[in-house]
């Protein structure tokens, strides 16, 4: 097999230690193959399974081979199998558990060296019926266990009350297999924690091809089913190698510039382009709509003649995150055309337009249900993108866009920003009316300006008016900054909302709250807006039957 061959060849360039360190490998080998043939297992008669064996010692370090009990032979064939899995993207991350027994060594005091063992064992014969397995590796020696004195016991001949030894849990022993990366480890381990595990002991190893195989006996699993903890490790582990991928990917350094196709599927052949007609116009270019692939699209279009370097960069930072990000409360990115003279970003055509147009164009009004609808969506795209170090810092009316179901979804990322890994960035962005004073003062800020944004565009939707309508932007952003201006909140505004906005508002960053948080309050506020209506109705309904009466 041609791995095997390409561990023989590596042996044969190795140092003395590293000779010694493959005769090590190989004894174990021995011993687990020899095991295997007596054990009769099917796959240990077939051709090349030597070879493969061998490989998979040869892939792992030395350590492997001392650690792993040659008594569990099918442990290793197990452990083979795992990292098969591992390799291909569909079946990784590969996960095993299963119930173990767990044999203590003596714990030096006298009479126990001999007995302490058997006792557990014959215990454990009539505790669980059948005995499960012991662990792959090691004894495991911290086991979990407690003696507990029988009062109505008499004394032995030596004058100690007899004993009873008991496993105070149950034990199990997870194996997981995956692509390995740096704080993997640790980050399993936080894992378990988090779902309840406790971890007794662990054993870690990295193939030379990049894959980890760690091994943990735990305790604390409090439901019944093996299966139901390796699929919520699976989902678990899924979910973090998804968040990892994507920062990584995000903090990584641009893989392509303007001028250069795209480096993977979002590059768009302008001429396959239909322009339908112009939707709105900015200070750097036009938005149309059009069709691309039969698909309705609008398509932001840069002047040629606005073409410096600066909005090169924010062009090319609007592509590299839109290519990132999935989320229904995040406007859709089709593709971009990036070779110039030609820069333009395709996403999805949303038919309801903006939140700002609905307001102050169409003279639109928001009741309080359609409100929160609005601020829900707006607060959960929010998340997603704090969650992942996104800043979007030009939160406003004109950036959230209505589908055909009148779903909001947050667009324009043409200055927003990953964050950087202090928390905290500097420089003024984003537009007067809508902007944190931290922003405005040239301070340090973070994600918490969004906040403060989304304030405002929450006093929009409940007034259906400009913030700071009777002044200049510049004047309102002083006046934010120097007086702690805010717009007035209408009388008859819900208290909670009141509250709400108040807290979007404050002036030291730390105290808004996170969107996740105000994505509870708005649900909240939105049940009971609810039974306040069902409850009306009724009673409506209760007192025309009176009256009718």
């Amino acid at each position: 097999m041609g791995d095997s061959d390409s561990c023989s060849s590596r042996a044969s360039e190795w140092s003395p230690s590293r000779g010694r360190e493959r005769g090590l490998k190989a004894e174990v080998f021995q011993e687990v193959k020899h095991r295997l043939k007596e054990l009769e297992v099917d796959e240990a008669a077939g051709p090349g399974f030597e070879d493969e064996l061998w490989a998979h010692f040869c892939m792992l370090p030395l350590r492997y081979a001392l650690d792993v009990n040659t008594e569990r032979a099918m442990d290793v064939l197990m452990h083979k199998k795992l990292l098969h899995m591992a390799r291909d993207p569909l079946t990784r991350p590969a996960v095993e558990v299963r119930l173990v027994q767990v044999h203590p060594t003596s714990d030096g005091n006298p009479g126990e060296d001999s007995s302490v063992h058997s006792r557990f064992t014959n215990e454990g014969d009539s505790l669980f019926g059948n005995l499960h397995s012991p662990p792959a590796f090691g004894m495991f020696a911290n086991t979990e266990l407690s003696y507990e004195t029988n009062e109505s016991d008499a004394p032995d001949s030596s004058g100690s009350m007899s004993r009873k030894l008991q496993l105070t849990r149950q034990q199990l022993e997870v194996t997981i297999s995956t692509k390995d990366k740096t704080k993997l480890l640790s980050g399993l381990t936080c894992l378990m924690s988090e779902i309840g595990l406790n971890i007794r002991e662990a054993h870690a190893f990295c193939t030379i091809d990049g894959y980890s195989l760690d091994v943990f006996v735990v305790d604390g699993w409090e439901h019944e089913g093996i299966e139901e903890l390796r699929d919520r490790l699976v989902e678990e582990i899924l979910s973090i190698e998804k968040q990892s991928n994507f920062k990584q990917e995000l903090s990584s350094p641009m893989q392509y510039h303007v001028g250069s196709p795209l480096s993977d599927v979002w590059e768009i052949d302008f001429s396959l382009l239909k322009f339908k007609h112009k939707i709105a116009s900015g200070s750097n270019g036009d938005l149309f709509k059009g069709v691309f692939r039969s698909q309705d699209v609008a398509i932001k279009v840069l002047r040629t003649e606005c073409l410096n370097g600066d909005i090169q960069r924010e062009f090319t930072q609007e592509v590299y995150i839109l290519r990132k990000v999935r989320h229904k409360n995040v406007v859709q990115f089709i593709g971009a055309c990036t070779r110039p003279p030609i820069l333009c970003v395709v996403i999805e055509f949303m038919p309801g337009g903006s939140v700002y147009d609905f307001l102050h164009k169409q003279k639109g009004v928001f009741k309080l249900p359609a409100l929160l609808r609005v601020a829900i969506d707006v607060s959960k795209g929010m998340t997603y993108l704090h969650q992942n170090n996104i800043i979007h810092r030009d939160i406003k009316a004109a950036n959230l866009l209505m589908d055909e179901n009148e779903v909001v979804k947050i667009a324009d990322f043409g200055i927003a920003r990953v964050q950087h890994q202090s928390g905290i960035m500097t420089a003024e962005t984003g537009t007067y009316r809508w902007m944190a004073p931290e922003v405005i003062g040239h301070k340090p800020y973070s994600h918490k300006a969004d906040v403060f944004s989304f304030g405002v565009v929450l006093w929009e939707l409940l007034t259906g008016k400009l913030p700071y309508a009777n002044m200049t932007p510049l004047q309102a952003a002083v006046s934010v900054v120097q007086q702690g201006l805010r717009p007035a909140i209408p009388r008859n505004t819900h208290p909670l909302l009141v509250e709400l906005l108040e807290k979007c508002w404050q002036q030291e960053p730390s105290l808004r709250p996170e969107f996740s948080e105000i994505t509870g309050i708005l649900q909240c506020m939105t049940k009971k807006n609810f039974e306040d209506e069902r409850a009306t109705k009724r009673r409506n309904i209760g007192e025309s039957y009176q009256g009718n009466g």
